[in-house]
This record gives C-alpha cells, structure tokens and sequence, in this order.
C-alpha cells in the first residue's frame, strides 16, 4: 500500500543526495513518482505535473494517490484550476475508491485526503479518519508528514502551543533523517513561534529547515508557508541569500494565486490577493497586534516604511482600521 505513496518523502537521505536517490530508483511509476516530487518540492511544477499525470488513473492505490496530491499542487501555480479541482477532488477522496477492507489503503487514502484539505485550508471531506488512526499504521517519513499536517490543522484551529508540540516532538522522535517533512515540521514551528511571538525560536526552526532545504534546492514549501511565516522569510532569508529569496517570492506570487482561486470560492473566505508579500507579512504582523515598530525591527525597516505599506494595504482592501486586516490575513 505504501511502496509507490510520495516514496521520496518517505525516504531518508543525507541532504544534497535527493536526485541520487530518484535516479537509484527502478525505472517504473515509483521513480516517476520520486521524481515528480522532486520536481515540486524545487518549484518546477511543469516538470512535476509531466511526470506525475500518466498515473492518475493508475491501478495501484499509491501510485494513484501520489499522482493525484502532485497534480492538484502543480496545478495550481501554471494556472490550472479546473484541473487542479479535479486532481483535488481525487486526492480529497472524492473521486478516488475507498477501500473499507483494507486498514492500510484506507489509511494511505486518509493521508492523502487531509494533506490536500489541510493544506489548501479547506474542511475536511466527510468521512474523514482521525490523524491518530492514521498515523500509526504509517511507515516513518509519511508519519513524520502526518504530524506536520497535523500540526497545521492545529495551528488553523488557533491551537499555536499545541501545534508547535506536534511539530517539535516529531522533529525529536523521527529516527533518521527524512529532509522534505522535517522541513515542512520546522516551517510549521516557524508559524506557531511567529504566532506566539517568540522570533528568535522561530528564526532558529526557518534556519534549520533552510540548511535542509538548500544543498537539493528544496524551496517550495517557503514559497507555499510564505503568508504563514509572519516576515520571518524577509528577516531571516532575504539579507543573506537574496536571489534565493526572489525565486522564493516568485514561487509564492504563482502558487498563492492558484491557492485563492480554490480556497476563497470553497471557504467564504477573502483571503487579499491583490498585496505584495512584504505588504502580506506587515499585515499579517499588524492583524496579531504588533506595533508598527516591532514590524520594523523584525523585517529591518524603518517605522515609517511599515506605517507607509499598512497604509497602501488599509486603501488597497478598502478597510479604515488595523483591527479589520484579520478578515483578510491568514492570522
């Protein structure tokens, strides 16, 4: 049930190794897989999406539920809505068959289905299997996945400690070393610690995952986390590495705008989508009540620079007060 599930996830390697470990694969929906996930997880999601769409009809179960979470992601950035609804509604459980006899397809198919609904921020499809069902009968890297999805599924429920217990506790258990989840698990600390204000911890979690992420260039889960990191990105990867952080914002513009297009319609949501990313962060800082100085001291600005982008976000979303961004932020 698992071997052709996300398999480069779900395998440990030392980082700057990841495209070793696809090319080692056996020619075959497995490696077509892996590299498919390669492609995502390094931004290429028109590489991802050649690899992954032959086997969205495909007749083993995991082949299937990978094809159908790469497409409805890659989609979304190319613009691709309808298609990425499509593969979404598959990897949400919708479409897919269910495989009540099986505890283990039933629990890769849990997997798949909340990751594609937690990470879009959409209600989970009904029925839906607890994540502690699920979670043990999951061989490592795809539990170790789990935990960050559900640990973001805490965070969104306003759960900042909770989430970020998850999140740690995962990164401490997880034996050997599975890059792409442990840098997903980071970046949701970095999310919680940002929520709880404490920047200095969450600038340590963005670091590690970014010591992760670099040797195989593995920088699509900022660009998707952006919006949730609260300027940590500006502050902590813009001084040092600033054309990894242009391709970064880059993948956040693509990405984000597909993202909308599928969550504001399904939620009732109105996510803005018509602000630049540094605008999105002082705003999103500004809605969990950070004075525009602490703005300005995190993302080294000066106080004025911030009061200036609250002022052009107040009039570019038609509102009079700090206290209304919330309705428009992810906070």
């Amino acid at each position: 049930s698992f071997a052709n599930l996300m398999p480069l996830m779900n395998t440990p390697f030392e980082p700057g190794t990841a495209h070793g470990v696809v090319e080692g694969l056996p020619a075959g929906p497995r490696r077509d897989i892996a590299s498919a996930e390669l492609a995502y997880f390094t931004g290429r999601a028109a590489e991802a999406l050649a690899s992954a769409e032959a086997h969205r009809a495909s007749d083993d179960p995991g082949t299937r539920l990978s094809a159908c979470l790469i497409c409805a992601f890659a989609n979304l950035p190319l613009g691709r809505i309808d298609e990425a609804q499509r593969a979404l509604a598959a990897a949400r459980g919708t479409v897919a068959m269910v495989f009540e006899a099986d505890p283990l397809q039933r629990a890769a198919e849990g997997f798949v289905a909340q990751a594609a609904s937690v990470l879009l921020h959409l209600p989970a499809p009904a029925p839906s299997a607890d994540a502690r069902e699920i979670m043990p009968l999951l061989p490592p890297g795809l539990r170790a996945f789990a935990c960050y999805v559900w640990a973001h599924a805490s965070y969104l429920a306003g759960d900042h400690a909770r989430s970020l217990g998850i999140a740690e506790t995962a990164l401490l258990v997880t034996g050997d070393l599975y890059p792409i989840p442990a840098i997903y698990l980071h970046l949701a600390a970095v999310m919680d610690l940002m929520a709880l204000r404490r920047a200095d911890e969450a600038r340590a979690h963005l670091l590690a995952a970014w010591d992760l992420a670099r040797p195989d260039d593995l920088i699509e889960g900022f660009g998707e986390h952006h919006g949730l990191l609260g300027g940590m990105l500006e502050a902590a990867i813009k001084p040092a590495w600033p054309e990894d952080f242009r391709r970064i914002i880059d993948i956040t513009y693509r990405f984000s705008a597909g993202w909308r297009r599928v969550h504001n319609p399904a939620t009732g949501d109105d996510v803005a989508d018509n602000l630049t990313t540094t605008e999105f962060a002082a705003s999103m800082l500004a809605a969990r009540g950070w004075t525009n100085a602490e703005i300005a001291r995190h993302l080294g600005v000066s106080p004025n620079t911030v009061k200036s982008c609250i002022s052009s976000v107040l009039r570019k979303l038609g509102i009079s007060s700090r206290q209304e961004l919330k309705g428009y932020m992810l906070a």
